[in-house]
């Protein structure tokens, strides 16, 4: 099992580094990345007007287009108002976010985390809150001592019907035909004290509740979107088990539909997973947080290996960029125009990885624009 996985690995590097050498542009691709996307954390609704601003001027300036907007609980939902977390945004604030983006050129993803990360540090999140027995490990680690996140059972036979509440509004309210739900950092799940669960093939329930999650949102014409994690093998590419699975969940990349977006997010260095996951049939977004050499090497990775393997299935794949903000987003919208001000530094911030990223974007773009080759394919 191992053998094809260091196989595809090693297509993705050889590839990777072959195109670095090539001068001209592809004759069937465009030179821009389809996917330029920021992902924030949810703001308090107080901050509403100044981020609606950013995002119509700042945004765009960038060459940003797509925009995921963590949201879990932080909705008035309607279907479940005993879910609604403290200073939750209203249908009408969500909806000026939503023609703020529209007028912007910017597709909005929202991001509500699905069967993990239903807590952080000691505070439970409202669905286990509310839903105890929807927890897979119910009545163990008071106060979260011991763990990362909680998770909800996969197995509960009312869980979903509360997921697919939420998500069916979200997906209303957001105008969206995509949805982001998470899923990554999972280590609780098939634990051996959970009455449904235990004993069971943890890959084939990870896979399990993505099947269940991609099904539903198909029905509300939405594509899902998560992050990349649980699907790569901690051990055999050394990746750990945080940016990748050291619990046996890895295996479920061959049991889940090929029509889901991956985003394969590595904040420490730039391995060429994103290649093993367009060999493997997903559309795949790269995706960064504070170190701006990494986001720098990452853009150069995915748009280089788009371009070599523009003439094969891989190329279209290989969608782009993603910067990420898991701090306050208007502690990061204020350190974004000051640093716009002040000139980008090689600080380590997620402010300064967001301008350094796009601003590598737009010069690989205009290199490969100004090719004779690329400009003979326009």
């Amino acid at each position: 099992m191992k053998i094809p996985f260091l196989f595809f690995f090693f297509v993705s590097l050889v590839s990777a580094v072959r195109s670095e050498t090539t001068t001209a542009a592809p004759k069937t691709m465009s030179a821009q990345l389809p996917v330029r996307a920021l992902m924030l954390y949810g703001l308090p609704p107080s901050g509403l007007e100044t981020f609606l601003d950013f995002v119509r001027h700042d945004l765009p300036r960038e060459g940003v287009n797509h925009l995921i907007f963590q949201v879990d609980y932080g909705y008035e939902y309607k279907t479940h108002p005993e879910l609604v977390a403290k200073n939750a945004y209203t249908r009408a604030q969500i909806k000026s976010l939503v023609t703020a983006c529209r007028e912007a050129g910017i597709k909005l993803i929202p991001l509500v985390n699905c069967l993990g990360h239903q807590s952080w540090a000691q505070t439970t999140h409202q669905l286990l809150t509310v839903y105890p027995d929807f927890d897979e490990t119910a009545g163990l680690y008071p106060e979260n001592k011991g763990i990362y996140c909680r998770s909800y059972c996969p197995n509960h036979p009312d869980v979903h019907r509360v997921i697919f509440d939420l998500l069916g509004e979200i997906v209303e309210v957001f105008e969206t035909d995509s949805v982001h739900v998470g899923m990554d950092e999972v280590f609780l799940i098939g634990e051996a004290t959970c009455p449904r669960c235990s004993g069971k093939d943890k890959a084939e329930l990870f896979a399990q509740e993505v099947r269940t999650l991609r099904d539903f949102l198909a029905t509300k014409k939405a594509r899902l979107w998560l992050w990349g994690d649980r699907f790569l093998d901690g051990d055999v590419t050394g990746l750990g088990e945080w940016e990748g699975s050291r619990n046996h969940t890895s295996r479920a990349i061959d049991l889940v539909p090929k029509d889901i977006v991956i985003c394969d997010w590595h904040y420490d260095s730039a391995p060429p997973t994103p290649g093993y996951f367009a060999v493997k049939g997903f559309e795949v977004i790269i995706c960064s947080y504070n170190k701006p050499h990494v986001a720098i090497e990452e853009a150069g990775q995915i748009f280089h290996l788009r371009q070599a393997n523009a003439d094969n299935a891989m190329g279209p794949r290989l969608l782009g960029v993603m910067s990420t903000n898991w701090g306050k987003s208007g502690e990061f919208v204020a350190s974004v125009r000051q640093i716009q001000k002040t000139g980008v530094s090689e600080e380590k911030s997620p402010a300064a990885n967001f301008l350094h990223l796009f601003e590598k974007v737009r010069q690989l773009t205009a290199q490969a624009e100004t090719t004779p080759a690329a400009r003979h394919d326009k």
